[in-house]
């Protein structure tokens, strides 16, 4: 799946979403990367470019204030070869294995930490 489709999948399972967090959701962009950067791999203690799959950068709702206003756009990052390679080793679809990610970085919007979200992840994981 090339960068164009894979930005369209991203932005189609992002319009999916229930209305509820849809419309909570505000001033947020999806970005597709090949890889993270450099930067981003030694700050968050990646071993491997393939170790990161998706990123928030943003303000979680949780620690906005009313003026926090003019800000730049919240970003999530989807890292489009590793999550690739994912779906190659899970046998699932791209589609279920953006979806993953992209639920995981939208769980960090609304001020989930890591720790949160992979107990999230592990109950989502026991009910299928």
């Amino acid at each position: 799946m090339d960068a164009e489709q894979f930005q369209a999948a991203a932005e189609k399972l992002l319009n999916q979403l229930p209305a509820r967090f849809r419309k909570a959701m505000e001033n947020v962009v999806i970005v597709v990367d090949d890889f993270a950067s450099s930067r981003v791999l030694k700050e968050m203690h990646a071993d491997s470019p393939y170790d990161l799959l998706g990123l928030y950068e943003g303000h979680p709702i949780t620690e906005r204030e009313a003026v926090d206003s003019g800000m730049l756009p919240d970003m999530i990052h989807l890292y489009r070869l590793p999550i690739l390679a994912m779906q190659r080793d899970s046998g699932l679809s791209v589609e279920s294995c953006i979806y993953d990610v992209l639920i995981h970085e939208i769980g960090h919007y609304f001020g989930f930490s890591d720790a949160q979200m992979e107990v999230i992840e592990a109950e989502r994981g026991a009910i299928h």
